[in-house]
């Protein structure tokens, strides 16, 4: 369990801006990496959603099929409302980041910089990408980036060539995809972040709503056996409970804070062998042409015909 909730922020997607505390969060993809083979769950799930707790769409855009060893761009569509703000560190207001992760079908790599078109180099500037890990390069991240800049991230991609590798072959490959926007809910060490929601440990009533240093607030709740529970809430979440209210265990003591979310979806791309594509082109040149021939021997016939009917 410990280690399902730590990727998420460590998928380059996680804890994307902590404005105040901006090294911690670039630490978190190392470590995730670090404890973590692969960021696919064995259900499928990509484990950035353990701690990006919301679910929002994410699309991608890339060629049904490619040709081996051509480049070719794969588009992360990461939407979301701009006019919104997200929970800072220190409880603040700032702008939403975002960041993706591709998972390439093995043999699939990030295409070298000398093999960009000038249209790739203009539409990826900007864009650092990371491996996954050294061993595999089919595993790609980005991110944090400016959410209202990038909500779309351009992954120039190359693919491989069967003639050079044997253990790749022609046809079709699955591809895995996951786009985030905000920070999570939860830290790799299992611990909330500040933007979510804050629950009584227990049932009672609120005898207390007291502010506390750097903005946190100490919520005291009163249990039926005359008990003493303090719930500290940090800067950002709105306390919405009142001093006299009975709230259950389990019940939100704050509001919701969370405006971003993770999505992800799983496509496909097929490795085209180009022989076939010539082979399919001589099949419909030769249909073309018998269809040519058709034709012209039926008028030829109606000519014969329509000549025995006159004598």
């Amino acid at each position: 369990m410990r280690r399902s909730l730590s990727l998420l922020l460590g998928c380059l997607l996680s804890v994307t801006v902590l404005l105040g505390a901006a090294s911690p969060s670039w630490a978190y993809p190392f470590w995730a990496q670090q404890n973590y083979d692969s960021p696919r769950e064995a259900t499928g799930k990509l484990v950035c959603a353990n701690c990006h707790l919301a679910k929002k769409a994410t699309r991608i855009e890339l060629p049904q099929a490619v040709f081996p060893d051509t480049v070719f761009k794969a588009v992360v569509e990461i939407p979301y409302d701009t006019s919104v703000q997200q929970l800072s560190g220190d409880g603040s207001g700032t702008g939403l980041n975002v960041g993706a992760v591709v998972m390439l079908p093995d043999g699939f790599t990030l295409a070298p910089q000398d093999r960009l078109s000038e249209e790739l180099k203009e539409e990826t500037a900007g864009i650092y990408y990371t491996q996954y890990s050294d061993d595999q390069p089919n595993i790609l991240l980005v991110g944090p980036l400016p959410g209202d800049q990038h909500q779309e991230i351009v992954f120039p991609l190359l693919s491989p060539d069967p003639a050079q590798d044997s253990s790749i072959h022609f046809g079709k490959y699955q591809l895995h995809v996951g786009g985030n926007r905000g920070r999570g809910q939860v830290y790799p060490t299992g611990e909330k972040s500040n933007n979510t929601i804050f629950n009584a440990t227990a049932a009672g009533t609120v005898s207390a709503v007291t502010p506390a240093d750097g903005g946190a607030t100490v919520v005291e709740i009163t249990t039926a056996d005359g008990s003493v529970i303090s719930e500290t809430i940090p800067a950002g979440p709105t306390v919405t409970a009142a001093v006299g209210e009975t709230v259950a265990a389990g019940a939100a003591l704050t509001n919701d804070p969370n405006v971003g979310g993770f999505g992800q979806i799983d496509t496909e791309v097929v490795l085209q062998d180009p022989v076939r594509i010539y082979g399919l082109l001589a099949f419909f040149a030769a249909i073309a042409v018998a269809q040519i021939f058709l034709v012209l021997k039926k008028r030829q016939v109606e000519r014969v015909q329509a000549a025995e009917g006159i004598v």
